[in-house]
């Protein structure tokens, strides 16, 4: 069988990224929703990982509206980094939803006043439709010998990972290795910093998402580990099973991708109910289902379940919870000099 290219080089990556839709790809066309239109257009702009999800999953969604509604739906999908796709939506792009990789991207869009508060209670699970963790991609035989995150500070371990200031994913990897450190060090926070910032010092590469990240370990062959999505590191192995092996470590973290309608555009388009429906389906058996199958948690325990030889489902995983909310982890983490920019300049 053919394989599917999922780590497309970065030329055609972003091309995709500006436009991927059910039915007739659009470019800036006006969207079809008025109440005679027999054809409704969505914009979901989402992160860079997700491509597979949402084409699985839009394609599901329309043969759903057009049994409910008779209408067809267009929807157009938007990938990249996941802060960076954020502010793509405070600057104008046209999202009527946003399905990105943690709650602080939704959080800025709702700080410009695009996006109502309380939106995280709007949809189940922290208005998370499905969770993932964060794994190790390494290369075939593991020649480095990487178990854990203390083998990611040795010499001459070279690591990829992309950068917290655009990517999402990259927030979350840097919040599993600094609770690590927490527990290897008891809380010691100048050593805790020392562990990360040697981490840092061995990123060979720092792209500006984790599709990217993987295209870089993957296609351009660099680096002896990627610090990845579990859900990319599934896809690797599903396309590459002789390259390629998953190391899951001692610690990693719950991560959680969250969904909103952006309530200023949906309301101005005149897509709120289906906005809404598009993201409330996905929780939903059969979108549980294909959710699993593309390699992210389902939050249907029992559908989960179900995926039991394809996730690890014993590892420890700490919370965004234990870093006091998302608010908090950016504010300590990821804001202009806070402590990523203060390792990172070591």
């Amino acid at each position: 069988m053919k394989k599917r290219n999922y780590f497309v080089s970065k030329t055609v990556a972003v091309a995709l990224a500006a436009v991927l839709s059910v039915g007739v790809i659009t470019g800036c066309g006006g969207k079809e929703n008025a109440e005679d239109s027999n054809k409704v257009t969505i914009t979901n702009v989402s992160y860079d990982p997700t491509r597979e999800l949402y084409e699985a999953y839009n394609e599901l969604f329309a043969k759903h509206y057009k049994e409910e509604t008779g209408k067809d739906i267009e929807i157009v999908q938007s990938h990249g980094g996941s802060g960076s796709q954020a502010r793509s939506v405070i600057e104008g792009n046209d999202a009527d939803v946003v399905t990105l990789a943690l709650a602080h991207d939704i959080t800025s869009i709702e700080d410009a006043g695009m996006i109502d508060a309380g939106w995280i209670d709007e949809f189940e699970g922290n208005s998370s439709p499905y969770t993932s963790t964060i794994v190790f991609l390494v290369r075939k035989g593991n020649e480095k010998g990487i178990n854990d995150w203390d083998d990611l500070i040795k010499e001459g371990v070279e690591i990829i990972t992309p950068d917290p200031k655009s990517s999402g994913g990259a927030c979350w990897n840097f919040l599993a290795a600094w609770d690590y450190a927490k527990n290897k060090y008891n809380g010691d926070e100048e050593q805790m910093k020392d562990f990360v910032a040697k981490l840092y010092n061995n990123v060979i590469v720092m792209d500006s998402g984790a599709r990217g990240a993987t295209t870089t370990f993957v296609e351009n062959g660099q680096g002896d580990v990627l610090i990845a999505w579990e859900n990319e590191a599934l896809l690797a192995l599903e396309q590459y099973p002789d390259e390629y092996e998953i190391v899951t470590p001692s610690i990693s973290i719950l991560a959680e991708p969250s969904v909103a309608i952006v309530d200023e555009n949906a309301e101005k388009n005149n897509t709120v109910d289906v906005a809404k429906e598009y993201l409330e389906y996905l929780y939903t058996d059969d979108a549980q289902r294909i959710i699993g199958e593309n390699y992210y948690r389902p939050s249907n325990e029992t559908i989960l379940n179900e995926f039991a030889d394809t996730f690890d489902l014993s590892v420890n995983l700490c919370t965004i919870d234990d870093f006091g909310g998302w608010d908090k982890a950016y504010e300590d983490f990821f804001a202009d000099g806070a402590i990523f920019d203060e390792i990172y300049a070591k």
